[in-house]
């Protein structure tokens, strides 16, 4: 039986004035079950757009998904047409975008848009679904559900309207919930809350999770397999274990160097990853990390690494990952010849 998603070599452009946006370059990776898969990275690093483009939410023009294969179940999701497209998203893929407040409708009761969602996909009468609606409220912890579903979404807070967000992507009991930073902007408090939620709903409906995120430590306890991307192209693939213990990519040392830890006693210097990420329309020769890399050598600055497999299914897009002496906090010899 073959894997609940299968994504190969997805590719998506956009086309503007200065150029061509190479958002994302060829990732591919596979979802099982009752599984949860992380994509990290910086902002900008074509994270967001791999959601969007599973669910055919890319606008065309200016973008277009240019090459590759989504398989939902063995379905392609590429060759649907949009009435099939459609009827997909909210039923067996469910997104909580980033912004709850600019993803609900203003003019609609909260209560009414979720019960929208189960009246279209489930073909439940409006008395169902606004009673599902209610309990999906009651579900995510809104008090007084009945009273607060007939509310709009400014008389929530931020932390209400995300809570409203997951119960409308959790109404019909998707096959996967993807989830793009959906803690952001809120107090730790509620972000624990959110991520427990989201485990008690995979654990109740079996569901597959998503989640998109540039901070780590928000996925550290929750995600089975780490996907870390740059410059649109996947760095970095394993089990979270082998991500977060035995990293083999110097951008994914990066990221977890400048991360507070809280699972050691000694007290450290957070180390930020000097520079920016590149335009995706003037991405630099050789590997898109090297101008920022303290590990770089020569060859990094002409020849493109290739994504592969260093250690039993772990994978890493750079020339010298798994290689003796190639370790993280090892001085470059030659990084001066790299950065002249």
């Amino acid at each position: 039986m073959g894997a609940l998603l299968e994504v190969t070599n997805l590719t998506t452009h956009f086309t503007t004035r200065d150029g061509v946006v190479r958002a994302v370059d060829g990732v591919s990776f596979s979802l099982d079950k009752g599984q949860t898969l992380a994509i990290v990275g910086e902002s900008g690093s074509g994270k967001s757009v791999t959601a969007l483009s599973l669910m055919r939410l890319i606008p065309e023009p200016p973008g277009k998904i240019a090459a590759g294969e989504v398989l939902l179940n063995g379905d392609s999701v590429l060759a649907m047409n949009e009435e099939q497209v459609r009827s997909l998203r909210g039923d067996r893929i469910a997104m909580i975008f980033q912004d709850p407040m600019t993803s609900l409708n203003p003019v609609f009761r909260v209560g009414h848009q979720i019960a929208e969602a189960l009246r279209l996909h489930k073909k439940m009468t409006r008395r169902e679904a606004e009673a599902r609606a209610v309990d999906m409220l009651e579900l995510v912890g809104i008090p007084n559900a009945p009273h607060r579903a007939r509310d709009y979404p400014h008389q929530f807070s931020g932390g209400m309207r995300q809570r409203a967000m997951i119960a409308m992507a959790l109404a019909c009991d998707p096959d996967i919930l993807i989830a793009d930073e959906p803690t952001t902007a809120l107090d730790v408090t509620i972000q624990a809350q959110i991520l427990e939620l989201m485990i008690e709903m995979q654990q109740r409906t079996g569901a597959a999770i998503i989640m998109i995120t540039h901070d780590l430590g928000v996925v550290a306890d929750m995600a089975n397999d780490v996907m870390v991307m740059y410059a649109g192209k996947q760095v970095e693939y394993g089990s979270a274990h082998e991500v977060f213990y035995k990293p083999l990519h110097p951008y994914t040392w990066g990221l977890l160097d400048s991360l507070p830890r809280h699972d050691i006693d000694e007290k450290g210097t957070l180390l930020p990853i000097e520079g920016q990420p590149p335009s995706l329309i003037d991405v630099p020769p050789g590997c898109a990390f090297h101008p920022r890399c303290p590990y770089a050598r020569s060859v990094c600055r002409t020849k493109v690494p290739e994504l592969r497999d260093v250690e039993n299914g772990h994978l890493a897009a750079c020339h010298f990952a798994g290689e003796p002496g190639f370790v993280r906090g090892a001085a470059t010899p030659d990084r001066e010849a790299v950065t002249a």
